[in-house]
């Protein structure tokens, strides 16, 4: 059984996940839609989640079929004005108008990143390539590093490859634009299906369990060491450069 500094020996590059593993999109989004709509006391955990779990079936519909809208600032929107034609969320519909909507889309792009992630990030970039790659647009996700401080040497968006993950194109197309073998990357996420996609292309896998993902599985996922499936479980970006540096 392999160590976690050892299962990461040789990687290159770290290739990593953004909504959910890098940034914390919930509460984000949950007190911009409190904001917009004060005095209103609706159930923001609902909506938000709505919200989310709407993108989430949108983009594995893409990757499934190969085709369809790969901007996530559109597919937020079309799925917004979705739910405020909903029975649940119709009366909510006049409070919010064309502008307060646009608004609320790019609430998306200010993120924030969690407590760990900077420090982290930066730590890793010392002695090792530190990649985006993500379901979001090009200037969704560079409005993301600025706004949360993430120092990523390359943003890979889907728009590179025009599908979604978890479609094998958009793993492959990392690969290809980093000009390395799969065995000298590894994929970080806090999503159990973006690893199993990554380790399909031959990539080292790392778990990184966070509160607004995964469910009730982020706590059982173990190590290959521990009788699982990933490569490396972490609890934080911090600790993944703490290991790294000891691999280097």
């Amino acid at each position: 059984m392999s160590s976690p500094l050892e299962a990461l020996q040789g990687v290159e590059a770290y290739i990593f996940d953004i909504f959910g593993t890098t940034v914390d999109w919930y509460g984000n989004i949950t007190r911009t839609l409190a904001k917009s709509a004060e005095g209103s006391q609706e159930d923001w955990d609902a909506f938000a989640k709505e919200w989310r779990k709407g993108y989430f079936k949108h983009a594995r519909s893409v990757a499934d079929s190969g085709h369809g809208n790969t901007n996530m600032d559109v597919v937020h929107r079309e799925i917004l004005d979705q739910m405020l034609e909903s029975p649940r969320w119709k009366h909510l519909a006049s409070v919010w108008d064309e502008p307060k909507r646009h608004e609320l889309v790019l609430a998306w792009h200010r993120s924030d990143g969690w407590p760990d992630v900077t420090r982290g990030l930066y730590a890793l970039k010392k002695t090792k390539i530190i990649a985006a790659l993500s379901n979001g647009n090009m200037r969704f996700l560079v409005d993301v590093a600025k706004h949360a401080d993430l120092p990523w040497d390359v943003v890979l968006s889907v728009d590179l490859f025009g599908t979604c993950k978890p479609n094998s194109k958009v793993y492959q197309g990392a690969l290809r634009y980093l000009e390395l073998p799969g065995e000298k990357c590894a994929m970080v996420a806090a999503h159990m299906w973006d690893l199993e996609a990554a380790a399909k292309h031959g990539m080292k896998t790392v778990y990184v369990p966070r509160p607004t993902d995964d469910g009730d599985l982020r706590d059982k996922v173990k190590s290959k060491a521990e009788g699982g499936e990933v490569d490396v479980v972490v609890d934080s970006f911090e600790r993944l450069a703490e290991i790294v540096s000891h691999a280097a």
